[in-house]
């Protein structure tokens, strides 16, 4: 049976402990004060060859033989023990997870991803190219070999990995796992523990979008679906799929359309988009607008009022959207 190499080092030491304990014991009950027996305690079993503090009775040579017996070998086997743990690297990988561990212990804002496969894996490129931080989720460990991530090796649907992750502090978790009914006992499981908990659950058919919708999930997203509707798109309208590419995930181009929330304290509440008149003092286009209720306005009349909780659909620069951040939240 193999024994976890962590395990083995904690028992080694705790035996270590042990016959210091017994050795320091020993020598009080032989009459030695308490520096004195910890002293030859730990002389005798290291075996460096110093003198007696005190002169041995034949009951204390015979105590001192025995202890040398036991804890040399105990030390030595010690000191292989550690020696392994620092060749294989089981120490070193033991240090690493606890400082990943802390590390994901202090995130806010976080973003989880629960299954490190193609779709889980270019999620993750897409949100680190916009300066989110990521905690990835896989039961698979040669999955996660080499990952740049901080990441968790478990089965994702146990509470206690979700909570290793932090989804008390995180903004959102995407389920990207390779079964719909894993994904929606994550869905279930994660919104149990977060009402607030923004999920996107992957779907590998259209059937199972519904169920994962009703298991709490913001979005139920099909990867092969919109793949095949891009695919469609660049076949008939190329240069409109290229420009939504390039927008919503390419750096190359300056412009970005990016969704800003009207907040309560906001200025442009209960007035028109001719009041506000966000075009001319920001220089963003607002494209669209979605009311509290859901529904989307597209190419918003002049004449449509804002209300808290709108959210604007803007393209602009970021100094542009910026401004119109500035403008929706004071």
């Amino acid at each position: 049976m193999n024994v976890n190499p962590l395990a083995r080092i904690s028992r080694v030491i705790v035996a270590f402990l042990l016959v210091l304990l017994a050795g320091t014991l020993g020598y009080l009950i032989l009459g030695f004060g308490l520096l004195d027996a910890l002293y030859q305690t730990v002389t005798t079993i290291s075996t460096v060859g110093f003198r007696e503090v005190h002169p041995l009775t034949p009951t204390g040579q015979m105590f001192t033989m025995v202890l040398i017996l036991v804890g040399a070998g105990t030390v030595f086997y010690m000191f292989g023990v550690l020696l392994e743990a620092l060749i294989e690297g089981h120490l070193r990988h033991h240090l690493e997870r606890r400082r990943m561990d802390r590390q994901i212990f202090r995130m806010r804002g976080h973003i989880i991803v629960c299954g490190w496969g193609r779709v889980g894996c270019s999620t993750a490129k897409y949100l680190e190219s916009l300066g989110r931080t990521i905690v990835v989720i896989d039961r698979d460990p040669q999955r996660l070999l080499d990952i740049e991530y901080p990441n968790i090796l478990g089965d994702v649907t146990d509470d206690s990995v979700l909570q290793a992750a932090g989804i008390e502090h995180a903004h959102a978790l995407i389920a990207a796992l390779d079964s719909d009914a894993d994904n929606v006992y994550v869905t279930l499981s994660s919104r149990a523990m977060r009402e607030d908990l923004v999920i996107i659950a992957r779907a590998r058919t259209e059937s199972s979008k519904s169920k994962l919708l009703r298991a709490g999930a913001n979005r139920a997203v099909n990867p092969q679906l919109i793949g095949g509707r891009r695919m469609a798109a660049f076949a008939l309208q190329p240069n409109v799929a290229d420009f939504l590419d390039v927008v919503m995930h390419d750096d190359s181009l300056e412009y970005r359309i990016e969704e800003i929330e009207v907040g309560p304290q906001s200025q442009l509440i209960g007035r028109s988009l001719t009041d506000t008149a966000l075009r001319h003092t920001t220089g963003a286009l607002l494209l669209a607008l979605r009311t509290s209720t859901g529904r989307f306005i597209a190419n918003p009349s002049d004449d449509t009022q804002l209300q808290t909780d709108s959210i604007l659909i803007v393209l602009g620069t970021p100094a542009q959207l910026d401004a119109v951040r500035t403008h929706a939240t004071s």
